[in-house]
């Protein structure tokens, strides 16, 4: 860990529609609400910018690596609002033409690009009349990212990777695993907050899950319940439903009071 200092984190809860615009404004109206109450690291929620039934639009926004006004905006409101922004996620340019990379960047409180993750697992769905397929336009991913913040070390993921606990032990020992997601409600009623804490618990650190929340205008609903998970798997900070956001302290010597009397990160047999 980079500090010994209990460092503010915040999670972002948005309610995303189909006006890219209005989108950024009100993540940058909440991202000013994390900085006002003393969050250092800031999280938006997966497809902050752009949500809607046409799986096809965010192909038509997305952006190349360092250009846009998407990235443009993250990189604006972290320095405006002096904080580290993980910009949840958006589109970029992947190899395939008619697909995009579902990317989550982070850039430092000078607005200076420090990270780049690109989703690696798919999200694949079907129950009933409810049916998701990610593959049919996003590419996935291939490598595990961690960086150094102001919190420590910190781990990137997004929404699906939550039910991959090996990409999370692939990240070595975090002190904090960001976790954008846009969870169906369906999903996210059965598995959300057993996983999350799952994951805490496994790699004893702290886990802030972003979450998109509510019934979007197209008519999608989402789980939301985003949430700050301590090392010991307790639940220290959450928002049910709507925007907002969720703040919490992250302790470093929470952490190393669970993983010494618990040392089960060095207990392992199998790597």
């Amino acid at each position: 860990m980079t500090s010994s200092q209990v460092c503010r984190i915040a999670a972002v809860q948005m309610v995303s529609g189909p006006d890219v615009a209005a989108n950024l404004a009100e993540a940058d109206q909440l991202i000013g609400q994390a900085a006002a109450a003393g969050a250092r690291l800031v999280v938006l929620p997966e497809y902050f910018p752009l949500i809607t039934p046409d799986e096809t639009a965010k192909v038509r926004i997305r952006e190349r690596d360092s250009e846009g006004p998407i990235q443009a905006f993250l990189k604006d409101a972290a320095r405006r609002h002096r904080v580290w922004l993980v910009g949840g996620s958006c589109p970029l340019v992947a190899d395939a033409p008619d697909k995009v990379r579902n990317t989550s960047m982070v850039f430092d409180d000078s607005g200076r690009r420090v990270a780049r993750y690109d989703k690696v697992h798919l999200f694949g769905f079907q129950k009933g009349g409810e049916r998701y397929d990610e593959a049919a336009t996003i590419e996935a991913g291939d490598d595990v990212v961690t960086f150094e913040g102001p919190c420590g070390s910190v781990g990137l993921s997004i929404c699906y990777d939550l039910r991959f606990p090996e990409l999370f032990r692939a990240m070595g020992e975090v002190d904090l695993i960001v976790l954008p997601a846009a969870f169906t409600y369906t999903t996210g009623r059965a598995h959300w907050e057993v996983l999350l804490r799952a994951r805490a618990i496994e790699n004893q650190c702290y886990v802030l899950a972003s979450a998109q929340g509510g019934v979007h205008p197209g008519g999608r609903r989402t789980w939301g319940d985003s949430l700050i998970v301590d090392p010991w798997g307790e639940v220290v900070a959450r928002l049910p439903e709507g925007p907002g956001v969720v703040v919490a302290d992250l302790d470093p010597a929470r952490i190393a009071e669970v993983r010494a009397s618990l040392p089960a990160l060095k207990h392992r047999k199998i790597s």
